[in-house]
């Protein structure tokens, strides 16, 4: 690290009252790095090879927010079918809640779940919902959720993994830990996978924390099968499952809508026909990477970027126009 010679003159003149002890001094403080950790963290980042570098995202952590996690259930567009089975698990927790508290017994139950599902249909909101709600029946202290993935639970090398795997799950106790596409911790055709510590340090943790830590993992549906079936402890800790159905042209539909009017855009008539055809169109000729509800996103921020480009030399666009979305706007694949 150098110091700049212009500063250091300024610097020197500007402390004459001082002996030059003291000014040699303060310049070694300045120049002393930072604390060992951060510097470490930093440098580790910089030099690891791009293959090995920790993404940040691979863990998110969704702290409980306050308000009411059944009426937010409600409000999801579609997913009736999810609705209910959370509402029949939130109805028996909160009985056995009852009878434990008569003194009565009550049945032996796995809170961890199993959620199937193509991408996009609503399996990580629901997912921080039922954190809220297991906090509201008493089951969970914090009701946050800790969202991770394969990459945030395995290493590089031999017993690394079994460390990683701890600390995530750590951060999750007394909330949810979240594995999005659990079924990666088990590849197919590939031995000696260092997937299969990740799995193990987590059911051991299941059972030592099992008062303190949920666990819901999601996936696609034949994968997370073979997921669950390829070990004995995964099948007997998680027996419910709740599957999330690819969403609907008209609920593609009112996606988009939800969009719009949270941020204040409207369509034009033109525009609503032109979306309805699109999204029909879009799910009847989908194929298995389809994004459902990022579809509808993506959609949205595309056709405000072409407003924006239609709007950008309009000098004093009146509110209306900067409200409403034409059928230009909304055209799928154009730029």
């Amino acid at each position: 690290m150098q110091i700049d010679k212009t500063f250091g003159g300024k610097f020197l003149q500007g402390c004459g009252c001082l002996s030059i002890g003291i000014v040699v001094l303060l310049i070694i403080i300045c120049i002393i790095p930072m604390d060992d950790e951060e510097e470490t963290a930093e440098d580790q980042q910089q030099e690891a090879p791009t293959a090995q570098v920790e993404k940040k995202d691979s863990v998110v952590v969704t702290e409980a927010m306050e308000g009411d996690p059944y009426k937010e259930l409600d409000e999801l567009i579609g997913l009736e079918q999810v609705k209910e089975e959370v509402r029949s698990l939130s109805n028996f927790v909160k009985v056995q809640k009852q009878r434990e508290a008569q003194g009565m017994k009550r049945p032996k139950m796995s809170y961890h779940l199993v959620f199937t599902g193509s991408p996009g249909t609503g399996k990580t909101t629901v997912a921080r919902i039922v954190a809220r709600i297991y906090k509201d029946l008493g089951v969970l202290k914090k009701g946050h959720t800790v969202e991770t993935d394969r990459s945030g639970l395995v290493a590089a090398y031999v017993g690394q993994t079994a460390i990683k795997t701890n600390e995530v799950i750590d951060s999750a106790l007394n909330g949810v830990l979240f594995i999005d596409e659990a079924y990666a911790l088990v590849p197919e055709k590939k031995a000696n996978d260092y997937g299969q510590e990740a799995i193990s340090t987590l059911l051991k943790r299941m059972e030592d924390d099992r008062d303190k830590l949920v666990v819901i993992v999601a996936g696609y549906t034949d994968e997370m099968k073979r997921f669950i079936d390829s070990n004995p402890g995964l099948k007997s800790r998680f027996n419910r499952y709740i599957n999330f159905p690819d969403y609907s042209g008209k609920e593609l539909y009112d996606i988009f809508c939800m969009y719009a009017r949270k941020n204040q855009y409207q369509l034009s008539p033109e525009a609503e026909v032109h979306l309805k055809k699109l999204f029909d169109y879009a799910v009847a000729h989908k194929d298995r990477n389809f994004g459902n509800a990022r579809f509808a996103r993506n959609i949205f921020e595309k056709s405000i970027q072409r407003q924006a480009n239609r709007l950008a030399n309009v000098k004093n666009a009146t509110k209306e126009q900067l409200t409403i979305l034409t059928e230009d706007d909304v055209k799928w694949g154009s730029k």
